[in-house]
């Protein structure tokens, strides 16, 4: 059966990384209780530009917006199908929901609106 992925890469300012990891160590644990396969959060090491034959790629941190002053990140969540990602993703949302209506002062690490995100389909597969 194929795997489908939730993909997102993030713009994490620097000095913000440990309240980011707590963070998605919060996501890990709900995630993981209700069903999903594998979750990953991937700070960026080697984000330069590679040499494709006479071509460059580009660069994670251009792609992303990112400057000197930010981290980026890539993070995945691995599922059996897109309807247990539905599924898990209902009930992972919800209980976030209830965790946080009581907290007006919290603060997301992150400017969503640096975030993309998309899901995946898994073709290959090794």
């Amino acid at each position: 059966m194929a795997k489908y992925i939730d993909g997102f890469v993030l713009v994490v300012p620097k000095g913000k990384e440990a309240e980011y990891e707590e963070m998605a160590k919060l996501g890990r644990d709900s995630w993981m209780k209700h069903g999903a396969l594998q979750y990953f959060e991937c700070r960026g090491d080697d984000l330069n530009q590679q040499e494709m034959g006479d071509q460059k790629s580009r660069a994670f941190q251009e792609m992303a917006g990112a400057t000197a002053d930010d981290n980026v990140w890539f993070s995945f969540i691995v599922f059996n199908s897109k309807e247990h990602r539905d599924e898990v993703n209902k009930k992972v949302m919800d209980e976030m929901s209830e965790s946080f209506k009581d907290k007006d002062d919290f603060e997301m690490p992150v400017q969503m609106s640096r975030m993309a995100y998309g899901g995946f389909a898994v073709a290959v597969e090794g």
